[in-house]
């Protein structure tokens, strides 16, 4: 299969009013689908459904009760879920926001799993379920303890979730840094200095940009052999 069979089919992008939710919906509808986005913030998505001739659905998606209506009101079948997320929360032991914790919890591990059951009798056999993880977690140090173990939960999730919800198809992309709105917020004024320190050391002396991730995650889409596995994106930046 190729990404220009998505025509006709319809892709639901959760997250998909910037970076990497934004860009997979800007491509699936270049390939002929149609495409339905949410979004926390109405006003953004508003003129992103109206850029991309998309629907649109306003909450956040964390509100689980919200999220039902959601999924109950959608057009059956469809086709393809992208379920993008925040970005991590990083913080020592003495500086722990348990609040915050719970809120990274519930966005990692059980946003996957409601989506996961709510798909259920939405999204056609051999339709897919992609979800976006990460790979900074995979290491060890200060700050880490929480999004290294959610880091590790995400292909858990995603092999278990192959198998429950088969024949629908479920993905993990695991991304390294990518250039987002979500980056630029969280490094601000050392965005820049990021940037020219990951092209000096990268293999690819490139940095990931959100159209690298969007392109695997139309691969994912349409690419009925790939299921219960965790794709890296990260020009690798492991390797370094």
């Amino acid at each position: 299969m190729s990404a220009s069979e998505l025509a006709g089919q319809t892709v639901v992008v959760i997250g998909g009013s910037l970076g990497i939710g934004l860009e997979t919906a800007r491509l699936a509808r270049a390939e002929g689908a149609s495409v339905i986005i949410t979004a926390r913030n109405r006003e953004r998505l508003e003129l992103v459904g109206k850029e991309l001739g998309a629907d649109t659905a306003a909450f956040d998606a964390t509100d689980f009760d919200r999220l039902e209506e959601f999924f109950n009101d959608l057009p059956t079948p469809i086709d393809h879920i992208l379920a993008t997320g925040p970005g991590p929360y990083y913080a020592p032991l003495e500086d722990f926001d348990f609040d915050k914790a719970r809120d990274d919890i519930e966005s990692h591990v059980f946003l996957p799993l409601q989506i996961g059951r709510f798909s259920i009798g939405k999204v056609r056999a051999g339709g897919s379920l992609t979800f976006m993880g990460g790979t900074g977690g995979r290491r060890a140090g200060r700050g880490l303890t929480l999004i290294g173990a959610l880091t590790a939960a995400g292909p858990a999730i995603t092999r278990n979730l192959a198998v429950e919800l088969a024949p629908i198809r479920v993905n993990l992309i695991a991304a390294g840094f990518v250039d987002t709105p979500l980056s630029a917020t969280l490094l601000g004024d050392q965005l820049e200095a990021r940037r020219e320190q990951l092209r000096s050391t990268l293999p690819t002396g490139r940095v990931v940009g959100p159209t690298d991730v969007a392109q695997l995650a139309l691969q994912l889409m349409t690419n009925q052999a790939l299921t219960g596995a965790t794709f890296d994106i990260d020009a690798g930046q492991q390797l370094t």
